[in-house]
């Protein structure tokens, strides 16, 4: 939460007034501003700069990815539509038996962000999965659109347009011996233009790689590369490219800037937003709360299962951080 992170660095400070030396490594701009007497910028593995505390989030970030980026979310007012997503009293058991998902209801509307606010651990892995068919649903509705989704498998949930980036790219999002090429059509392999019968289309996947490649600026040697020798961020926008290759009723992200650069983050920020503002429903699952705040519409905060309470973006960063602790009163 917001107040761990401030007791965080309170404890880091005592320690070093009492003469303590330390090296804090990190992505996060505001924080490392915030405790560092010095800063030192690293990138691909050397270092490429430093700079001061009182140097901008700007010039930290442009040190970082070699280039100037753009940290602010730049949006519209959203204009929200018709309910897209609806989850009604919905209760999901983890591998332990535990209620992870404890009733829990929500609705996202076409053309807007709702943002899950929470400590990570509280639910949101398993909210998404049960709405992604990953996970069995013990008791509620799921519903796209009207079309129950409730026990429906994720090949189907797929096909009815939700496109899904989910928390952990490396096990649930490629197949990292695979190429960038058929990263891209993982769940479309089997239907034109990639496959004619039982055939693949060698042809047609290489046009649609090299398209959807130039599109979400994936940097990569080639399309035939392995996935795996692309760095962190350019694996993300796979994955990106991937499940917005296609139109979308329906965006789930899951953590989608986990571990990527703060280029990359720019890039799925605005690639977020603009799904937003052609009419598809976004359902962003973040632990980063800087994130939810700047692409969220409504934020609903996830303790324990339950969601708390449903606020709007403006909401004190405070307010959102006693609610991620339970704190209701």
């Amino acid at each position: 939460t917001p107040q761990e992170i401030d007791e965080l660095l309170d404890v880091m400070r005592t320690l070093k007034a009492a003469g303590k030396s330390i090296v804090f490594i990190t992505h996060k701009l505001k924080e490392v501003k915030a405790i560092a007497d010095r800063i030192t910028v690293v990138r691909r593995g050397k270092v490429v700069g430093t700079a001061r505390p009182d140097a901008s989030e700007d010039e930290l970030a442009a040190l970082m990815v070699g280039r100037t980026v753009r940290l602010r979310v730049d949006k519209a007012p959203a204009r929200p539509g018709e309910p897209v997503l609806e989850v009604r009293d919905l209760v999901v058991y983890d591998e332990r038996g535990h209620r992870a998902v404890d009733g829990t209801s929500l609705e996202v509307r076409a053309g807007e962000v709702l943002g899950i606010a929470g400590v990570q651990g509280n639910g949101q892995t398993e909210l998404v999965e049960a709405i992604m068919g990953l996970r069995p649903v013990t008791g509620g509705v799921i519903s796209l659109l009207g079309l129950d989704l409730t026990g429906r498998s994720t090949k189907e949930i797929l096909a009815a347009g939700v496109g899904y980036v989910p928390e952990d790219r490396s096990v649930d999002g490629l197949v990292r011996t695979f190429t960038v090429a058929e990263n891209l059509i993982l769940d479309q392999y089997d239907r034109p233009p990639y496959a004619r019968g039982l055939a693949l289309r060698p042809a047609a996947i290489a046009q649609a790689a090299r398209e959807r490649i130039a599109e979400f600026d994936v940097r990569t040697a080639s399309p035939d590369a392995p996935v795996s020798t692309l760095s962190g961020g350019n694996q993300q926008k796979v994955i990106v490219a991937r499940e917005l290759g296609r139109e979308v009723k329906l965006l789930i992200a899951a953590q989608p800037t986990r571990g990527v650069d703060v280029g990359s983050t720019e890039f799925i920020h605005a690639r977020v937003v603009r799904e937003r503002d052609q009419g598809a429903a976004v359902l962003l699952v973040s632990s980063e709360l800087d994130e939810i705040l700047a692409l969220a519409d409504r934020i609903a905060v996830i303790y324990r299962g339950r969601i708390l309470a449903t606020l709007p973006p403006d909401a004190a960063r405070e307010d959102i951080g006693l609610l991620m602790a339970g704190v209701t009163g």
